[in-house]
């Protein structure tokens, strides 16, 4: 079973992940992980729900590419997050799990 994390806020969540040498941003690389969705493994989620605002539910996932760059994807829910992306990278962290 994989490590669980609790964080007040999603900067501290990535504070931490950063700590932990995640330090690329795939957000900026969706259109790659939608491509090659198998060059990336999820090795750490972090769900983070706004007390009052929907616009700050948003998850973190702690990512290592095939290549060994390690970094984050912050996905949101609102209109103007990578859905398609963050589909991916849930269906990946949960196939993992079953390993």
């Amino acid at each position: 079973m994989k490590p669980t994390y609790h964080y007040t806020t999603v900067l501290e969540a990535l504070e931490d992940l950063k700590e932990k040498g995640f330090d690329h941003d795939f957000n900026l690389h969706t259109e790659a992980i939608k491509a090659n969705p198998n060059d990336y493994a999820v090795h750490h989620v972090y769900r983070y729900e706004g007390d009052s605002d929907p616009d700050e539910e948003s998850v973190v996932y702690g990512i290592i590419s095939i290549s060994g760059k390690k970094g984050v994807f912050v996905s949101g829910f609102s209109a103007n997050s990578d859905y398609e992306a963050s589909q991916i990278l849930e269906k990946l962290y949960i196939e993992s799990n079953k390993q």
